[in-house]
């Protein structure tokens, strides 16, 4: 069974992930990006499309990095987006919230889990 954002237990990725995205609302906007960008709903808009995204991830509580990832659920043109802003958002948030910032380098190390047996491609 997966469970929405809300009913997540435990301390997997997709659950601190999903937890902690309202800690990105205390940070400017960085100055590069273009007015049109600078749109507090087209923010709201991709904060709620990667909430969708998690709520579906084929791994559930065990969710790798979205960057080690075998399967890619997202977009190309909104991976970008998001790499882009995570690249703003990654040195700032070690001042931020420096704990979630150690877990976050940690969980890049985890090793990536097998896929789970019905999404394999059929042989």
């Amino acid at each position: 069974m997966h469970l929405k954002k809300d009913e997540r237990q435990g301390d997997g990725e997709a659950y601190r992930t999903g937890k902690n995205d309202d800690s990105a609302d205390d940070c400017p906007l960085p100055a590069a990006l273009s007015e049109a960008q600078a749109d507090n709903a087209h923010y709201q808009a991709l904060n709620a499309y990667a909430d969708k995204r998690l709520d579906k991830c084929v791994f559930g509580e065990n969710k790798p990095a979205c960057k080690q990832c075998p399967v890619h659920c997202y977009q190309p043109a909104k991976r970008e987006e998001m790499k882009q802003i995570m690249r703003w958002a990654g040195p700032r948030m070690l001042w931020r919230h420096p704990i979630l910032t150690v877990r976050h380098l940690l969980d890049d190390r985890r090793p990536v889990p097998t896929l789970p047996e019905k999404y394999r491609p059929k042989k």
